[in-house]
């Protein structure tokens, strides 16, 4: 069996592209739930609005690739307004509620036929990022033995990982801040942090736009690396991918999301690259290739499922800080 083949790919993409685009939308999902204490299971609408409003403002509109960003945040804040205007004054199972729909709603609409001139339906939109790639200053791909890199995936990984830093640090600079000491206060018990004069509706609003927006950056970065959107991307199972990502590092921990999507990502693709290996050289007789991928699933569940038996707040959690009774 090809182990260096194996340890090669799975290193690649523990920091690779797709753990960048999981990172950032656990850093948005962080503030939500691990600060805050909000049940937004539809984080993958807000990645899904930023990406099509690039996406669309670039290739429908002939508009510049700096502009396509602004609308796909003016997009996520939006989002977040239409989202939290009806729900945050009432218990958190509401939220959850209506923002799983939402994005369910969102995926629906840009998938339709009504809207295929400006959605591109169930294909998407292609080909928008080129000003981006134009700007790239790496002239070769990175190979260093274990972890590989084209020139473009280079690029895309750079940019994302610098987002991650920067977004990680503003967080960390917030919730050492007296706004951020509120946002805790009313992850555990927003009645006591109301009678101290604090607007807990404005405060939920604030936390739900900035997370939002943390996650529009994943949107963004999933578009231009893959020079496409597509609705299905942006599914209900993506938001759950993140959920397990920010629990298995650990909630309202700074490094808890980086670290969980890593983790996360290294052992999906560890595990299928053993067991396509493993059925490929015959050591593994009774799967087919076509049935790893859901093996792999189950083998990583049942792995999870014994981390929460054993260590419920995640690697680098604390308890006290995971609120899984969120009001």
């Amino acid at each position: 069996m090809d182990f260096n083949g194996i340890i090669t790919q799975t290193l690649t993409q523990a920091i690779g592209v797709s753990a960048v685009i999981y990172c950032l939308a656990a850093v948005g999902l962080n503030v939500h739930f691990g600060y805050t204490g909000l049940l937004n299971f539809g984080q993958a609408g807000f990645l899904a609005v930023a990406a099509y409003g690039l996406a669309v403002s670039v290739s429908r509109m002939g508009l510049s690739l700096w502009v396509g960003v602004l609308v796909g945040i003016l997009a996520a804040i939006l989002l977040a307004l239409l989202l939290g205007v009806p729900t945050l004054r009432l218990r958190a199972d509401y939220l959850a509620i209506v923002t799983i729909a939402a994005a369910e709603i969102i995926r629906l609409i840009v998938r339709s036929v009504t809207f295929r001139e400006y959605f591109g339906g169930s294909d998407g939109i292609t080909r928008f990022a080129d000003e981006f790639y134009a700007l790239n200053p790496f002239s070769s791909p990175l190979d260093l033995g274990v972890i590989k890199f084209s020139q473009n995936d280079l690029w895309v990984v750079t940019v994302g990982w610098t987002l991650i830093a920067l977004t990680s640090l503003m967080i960390w600079s917030l919730m050492r801040s007296p706004w951020g000491r509120v946002l805790k206060g009313i992850r555990e018990d927003e009645d006591a942090v109301r009678s101290l004069g604090k607007n807990v509706y404005s405060y939920k609003m604030q936390a739900l736009v900035l997370g939002g927006v943390i996650g529009a950056l994943g949107g963004f970065m999933a578009a231009i690396a893959f020079q496409s959107v597509q609705p299905d991307t942006y599914s209900t199972e993506f938001t759950f991918f993140v959920y397990t990502m920010l629990i298995l590092g650990g909630a309202a921990r700074i490094f808890g999301p980086i670290l969980g999507a890593a983790i996360f990502w290294a052992l999906l693709v560890f595990v299928g690259e053993f067991l396509n290996e493993a059925v490929n050289k015959g050591v593994i007789t009774f799967l087919s290739n076509t049935q790893v991928g859901q093996i792999r699933f189950m083998l990583v569940g049942l792995g999870l499922m014994s981390l929460m038996i054993f260590r419920p707040q995640g690697i680098l959690g604390d308890r006290k800080e995971l609120a899984l009774d969120a009001r």
